[in-house]
């Protein structure tokens, strides 16, 4: 008789004490739960094995990532309720309930067993970082997660991204498509920065190239760019050469904590300082101070998480951590702007940019699923399943406030405190070379 899926509906519920609010269709054929609600489809009870073995949110990742678990329907209206369904309900559960003594567990351990199938789980699949263990944010370990995350081919990222090639949320006006949005979201850090024809531009974690080619094409900027991915650099390189810019953008694969070729007039972070990690990150903050003339500006473009009200619980997400991003550790944007200023900075303007982070994650998430067959076919369909899940899930995350994202500007003093600010800073089309 087929009847897993009736059989999985109330073990859920007897553990939730509540009705499941999605469906399941399971490897037998059979179907439960409410109709019209988002389908779970468990493809195969192999995905169950890797629940027993690592129960929550990574035994999950893993059957997602393998093709044993997917979705039919709106996959945002889907991780939304499953969002609440286990991983806001998860810290509850561990505070009050302990997995071997609680006799409904038990339970529903030994239900799934029987629905299970043969021992032992499944290994992970492949896409599933492999780190070294040791020391957190030494240069070698830092180099190795950035290429597990970057170096999955330039056409695979460019499927996603669009032409613009840039990996950090757009700046959008209403009716406006990616690419402008992109191209106004470089625009607006060269304001801020206040970028002129010759200035020393410092772009670390510079990506496929897309900012230090806005800053010398449209303001005459001489950009140094850094990444640790070699694929990234080498996509670069070749479209600075095919702008004419070589003369006026150079691109190394080298570690921040390794330019010594100071001081720049100016400096760019997007999207990098997510990897730096804690325990590197006011480091990482003398470091571009030491590497600014007084009176230079600093623009720390980075996502941050909300405090935890104990910050010693703060965790990675599982998910981003073993599949996406390695070692990657979010802050609350007031520790960022502390260490940026205990550094010597002083933080002139904060600009918060959460909706546009979810506006961009959505079209990301649509131009992989309108290019699906070809990203399989560049990466792997683990690869591409990944992605699809990472960027639906960090867009309802930014969508609910749960992380946000946000432009840091900040100067390193000149000789008797001078900022060299205009008194209307955030008058950004204006001229911004005030004394």
């Amino acid at each position: 008789m087929a009847d897993a899926a009736l059989r999985l509906t109330a073990l859920a519920q007897e553990l939730l004490g509540e009705p499941l609010p999605v469906r399941i269709r399971a490897w037998d054929g059979s179907e439960s739960g409410p109709p019209g609600a988002p389908v779970l489809v468990i493809r195969n009870r192999r995905a169950l094995r890797r629940l027993l073995w690592k129960p929550g949110e990574l035994g999950l990742a893993r059957a997602w990532v393998a093709g044993e678990l997917d979705i039919e329907g709106d996959l945002y209206a889907a991780l939304d309720v499953m969002a609440g369904l286990l991983w806001e309900r998860g810290g509850e559960a561990k505070d009050s309930v302990h997995p071997v003594r609680d006799p409904k567990l038990r339970a529903a351990a030994k239900g799934l067993l029987q629905l299970a199938g043969p021992w032992p789980p499944p290994p992970p699949p492949p896409e599933e970082v492999r780190r070294r263990s040791g020391t957190l944010h030494t240069k070698r370990r830092d180099k190795e997660a950035i290429s597990h995350h970057y170096d999955v081919g330039n056409d695979f990222y460019e499927l996603v991204l669009g032409p613009s090639m840039v990996y950090s949320c757009a700046y959008w006006e209403d009716g406006g498509n990616l690419e402008d949005a992109q191209r106004d979201k470089l625009d607006l850090v060269c304001r801020k920065l206040a970028l002129k024809e010759g200035d020393r531009l410092l772009d670390v974690g510079c990506g496929w190239g897309s900012m230090a080619i806005h800053a010398a094409r449209e303001y005459g900027a001489r950009v140094t760019g850094v990444t640790l991915s070699v694929e990234q650099a080498a996509f670069a390189r070749k479209r600075i050469a095919e702008e004419g810019l070589t003369d006026r953008i150079e691109i190394r694969v080298q570690d921040y904590r390794d330019v010594r070729d100071g001081p720049y007039d100016a400096i760019s972070s997007i999207g990098m300082a997510e990897h730096v990690g804690s325990v590197r990150y006011r480091e990482y903050a003398d470091d571009l101070y030491a590497l600014l003339k007084p009176g230079g500006r600093l623009l720390n473009h980075q996502i941050a998480r909300r405090p935890e009200k104990d910050e010693s619980a703060y965790h990675v997400d599982e998910f981003i951590d073993a599949y996406v991003f390695p070692d990657g550790e979010l802050a609350p944007v007031g520790r960022t702007v502390a260490t940026l200023e205990e550094a010597g900075f002083e933080a002139r303007d904060v600009e918060s940019l959460r909706e546009h982070y979810a506006l961009t994650l959505r079209r990301w998430v649509a131009n992989l699923e309108k290019g699906w067959p070809r990203a399989v076919k560049m990466t792997s369909p683990g690869r591409a399943r990944v992605w699809r899940l990472y960027m639906a899930a960090s867009a309802l995350s930014f969508e609910h406030n749960k992380i946000g994202v946000n432009q840091i500007l900040a100067v390193r003093p000149a000789e008797g405190g001078g900022a060299r600010m205009p008194l209307r800073a955030r008058d950004w089309k204006a001229d911004a070379t005030g004394g």
